[in-house]
This record gives C-alpha cells, sequence and structure tokens, in this order.
C-alpha cells in the first residue's frame, strides 16, 4: 500500500537518519550556504535536506494574516517539538497496554497524528500510498509517496523515510497479489527486526488481500483503530494551544461568512467564503458541505447548493474545518438572512437550541460518565425527536473523534460507556426541526474538559435577533 514498486524497501535501506539519533533542526527561512564543489556526497545530501527543510509548509508557518490574529488574541506559541513527543508516547503506551509489537498506519490523520507530517491528505485519503509503522521499542518509520522523503524533515520523531510498496489495484493492477506479498515480507522483516518476538500488529485501516499473506509470515493482525483513538482523546497543554489557534482562525473566517452574507447569494457563493479564508489563514480542508438556507434547513443535512438565499431566511451551516496545525473546528451557527426581524417559530427553534447546548454544556466534568451524560442530557419534544442529530456529544480533535454520546433513545441500540477526563475535547450539539416543518436550526460549540470541569473553545456570538434581544 506504499508506492513506488521499482524500489524495494527494507528495514536495512537508505534511511534518513536512525533510529534514536536527534536530527539538527533548521530554523525557518535560514537558507544555509552551499557546502562547495568539493564538497562530498554526504554534505551535498545534508545540504539539500537542510534547504527542504526551510521551503516546508509546517517551518515557513501560517503568513502574517493567521500570526496576527492569534497576536491579538493573546494566543501562546505552541512547542510542536513536545507536541510531537507527547503524541508518540500516548501511541507507544497503548501499544504496551496491548501487548502489541507495534502499529502500521494508513489512515492520514493518524499519520498526522504519529509524525506530523502531511502528503496529499484528501487523496491519500482514498489510495493508499502512504504509511507508517510505529515499533513500540524501535523506530518510526515513514514510507512515502514517490520522491516525497523531504516532506518530513522537519519531523524529529520520524526515524527512517522509505518509498514503498503500493498493492491496490489502481497502482498494481493484475499484479497486486504479487506486491502484496512482497508487501508482506517486509513488513515481516520489520517485526522480526524490531518486534522482540511478539508478532502481533496493529493496523488502523488494512486491505484484506493482505491479511493472509501476512499469516504466512506468523503475523497477528490486530484492529488498531482503538489504540489511536483512545491515543488521542488527551490533548497536551500544546495540543490545546493549536486548537485554540485554528478556532481563532475558523471563527475569523465566519465572520468573513457572516459580513457577505446578503439574500440573492447562492449557499454555494456564502460556502465558498469559508474555503477560501480558511485557506488564506493556512488551513487545510473541509470535511463536508453542510449549509443550508430556507426549507432546506429541514431536515438537517442538505449539502450546500446553488439554491438562491432569499431574505428572511435562516443560513444554518457546520464548519467541520480542518484549519491550521490540522485540527478540526466543529462549530455550527445559524443565521436570520437580510435585516428584518425572525418570525415566532424562527425564534422558538433558536431558542429551544440554545437551551440545549447550554444544559447539555453545563452537564461536562471529569468523571462524568456517557450514560449519564445521555441519559441526564436535554433531549427534544415528540414532534423535534424524529428529526433530531446523530448525537449529543462527540469528541474531537484533528477530526471527529471518539466518544459518539447518543440521545436516550438510541443506547441501548448504540450507546456504550466511557467517562470524560481532562484533556479531552468535546462538541455539543444541538439541531431542532419539526417533523414535517418549514426551517430547523443547528448550533454547536467546542468545549475542553478541565480538572475542575469545562472551559468554552469556541467562542462565535449567537444570532441576537433570533435570540429576541
Amino acid at each position: 500500500m506504499e508506492t513506488d514498486n521499482n524500489t524495494q524497501p527494507s528495514n536495512t535501506g537508505s534511511s534518513r537518519s536512525g533510529f534514536g539519533r536527534h536530527r539538527r533542526k533548521i530554523a525557518p527561512f535560514e537558507i544555509p550556504a552551499h557546502p562547495g564543489d568539493e564538497a562530498t556526497p554526504e554534505a551535498l545530501e545534508e545540504w539539500s535536506r537542510a534547504k527542504a527543510v526551510n521551503f516546508n509548509q509546517h517551518v515557513i508557518g501560517y503568513g502574517a494574516l493567521a500570526e496576527g490574529e492569534w497576536k491579538k488574541a493573546n494566543i501562546a506559541e505552541p512547542d510542536l517539538s513536545a507536541m510531537r513527543n507527547y503524541r508518540l508516547e500516548r501511541i507507544r503506551q497503548q501499544l504496551r497496554a496491548r501487548d502489541l509489537a507495534g502499529i502500521y498506519l494508513y489512515d492520514p490523520l493518524n499519520i498526522r497524528y504519529a509524525t506530523d507530517t502531511t502528503n496529499m491528505q484528501i487523496w491519500t485519503m482514498h489510495n493508499p500510498v502512504r504509511a507508517c509503522f510505529i515499533a513500540t521499542d524501535g523506530p518510526v518509520i515513514l514510507y512515502d509517496f514517490h520522491n516525497c522523503e523531504h516532506l518530513s524533515d522537519h519531523s524529529e520523531v520520524v526515524d527512517e523515510v522509505h518509498p514503498g510498496i503500493a498493492w491496490f489495484y489502481f497502482e498494481a493492477g493484475d499484479r497486486t497479489d504479487e506486491l502484496a506479498q512482497k508487501w508482506a515480507k517486509v513488513t515481516a522483516d520489520l517485526i522480526k527486526t524490531h518486534g522482540g518476538g511478539n508478532k502481533r500488529l496493529a493496523f488502523d485501516q488494512i486491505d484484506s488481500h493482505g491479511v493472509p499473506h501476512l499469516a504466512f509470515h506468523g503475523i497477528q493482525v490486530v484492529y488498531g483503530e482503538d489504540v489511536m483513538e483512545e491515543a488521542r482523546k488527551i490533548k497536551s497543554d500544546d495540543e490545546i494551544i493549536c486548537m485554540r489557534r485554528a478556532i481563532i482562525s475558523c471563527e475569523a473566517a465566519m465572520k468573513e461568512m457572516e459580513d457577505q452574507l446578503t439574500p440573492g447569494m447562492s449557499e454555494n457563493d456564502l460556502w465558498s467564503i469559508l474555503h477560501a479564508e480558511n485557506i488564506r489563514r493556512g488551513g487545510e480542508w473541509i470535511e463536508t458541505r453542510l449549509l443550508s438556507s430556507g426549507p432546506r434547513t429541514n431536515p438537517w443535512f442538505q449539502e450546500s447548493s446553488a439554491r438562491v438565499i432569499d431574505d428572511g431566511d435562516l443560513v444554518a451551516f457546520d464548519t467541520d474545518l480542518i484549519g491550521t496545525y490540522g485540527f478540526c473546528c466543529d462549530i455550527s451557527r445559524t443565521w436570520l438572512a437580510g435585516d428584518g426581524r425572525p418570525t415566532n417559530d424562527q425564534k422558538s427553534l433558536y431558542q429551544m437550541a440554545v437551551e440545549q447546548i447550554d444544559y447539555n454544556r453545563e452537564l461536562l466534568k471529569p468523571g462524568a460518565s456517557f450514560f449519564d451524560l445521555s441519559s441526564k442530557g436535554k433531549s427534544l419534544p415528540d414532534e423535534y425527536l424524529a428529526n433530531r442529530y446523530s448525537v449529543l456529544y462527540h469528541g474531537v480533535g484533528l477530526c471527529d473523534e471518539y466518544p459518539a454520546i447518543r440521545y436516550p433513545s438510541d443506547w441501548e441500540k448504540v450507546g456504550y460507556e466511557g467517562s470524560l477526563e481532562p484533556g479531552m475535547v468535546l462538541c455539543v450539539e444541538s439541531y431542532v426541526g419539526r417533523h414535517g416543518g418549514h426551517e430547523g436550526v443547528k448550533l454547536e460549540d467546542q468545549i475542553l474538559i478541565t480538572e475542575t470541569g469545562y472551559e468554552q473553545l469556541s467562542a462565535y456570538p449567537l444570532d441576537k435577533r433570533l435570540l429576541g434581544s
């Protein structure tokens, strides 16, 4: 599932740095001098890598616009090296607890968490050309796309970079099985070298046709998504700083949307503003297309369209935005289009959603069980319950994450136990729309669980007209 079928990687092949060896980090924009025509190949290679670091997007930073907004908000600068090492240790704690030799990652968000590196994130979600092997006691080995070794030069937690073996059909064609066998042999060699006799290897994702080839070498494939979700659920102080910065940028983009919201523009016109402003600030992508207006706001989950927004429409959206540092900003708001006053029905829907968010937010504290949050949370009247959102709360980090805490009516079918811990970040959700009704309201806020309770991270104001104030 990694790429460059003409090159066979191995655990003894060319590596960018030896396991356990700390690499020198080059400061942003500091272009090192050329070592000269008489330089050794090793010196020239080191110079080339040092230059590459300076052009990496993660080293260049997010630019004057985002940096100025963060400075104005007095948001500190994160220690990204400390964050990377924290995350790697979180993963290894989970591996040790499960008696695993290591984990093999394909999900680009899990690779981002483990290494703080990126490469064509959306494309690699459906083309598995990039992977990462993490030994419980051993190296972090990144298998990257063709000629992309330089994209991880900024990350000190990556010990080796190799081209990989692509064994999915688009890349491998009728050689899929042959290349899967080749990949399995390389993987088995990794486990033999770094597993200490343990042949239990976790995967966050794996194509089924590769499993028998691993079994041939005695490798036991173990479900690994729980490893990553449990590792990711508790955020470090530096991760929270990154998330605060991402939210500041997201809410600045939302302000541009609200300022430009005008009857006569299409939903797509309005939605495109959030995309553009996210990219201007160094954000990455938006996960969904959840913006709708007027009668398209009920039921929820209509995707942004060419519909023209009318004066007096409700306009509801969910950012689902992957912003700076790769962090998700999952905030929902509903606005009234135009300069008029809302109808009584619009105000009633809005105030019901606000009351649900306010009530359920106050239940958040360390030690609170998922069952209690579900059973004690504010639900909705019967005529609105059929159109309810899928959860009352959910975790958030690099994307929507564990846990998903359901409505009481859904608990028996899909609910599961657990409890809140300091360092978790949750979103509190509300969608209110009468079954068969004309319009609906979507609200959502992002909340940090602290040692004593909670802190609301999102701060975008509510629509005063819909509040009735």
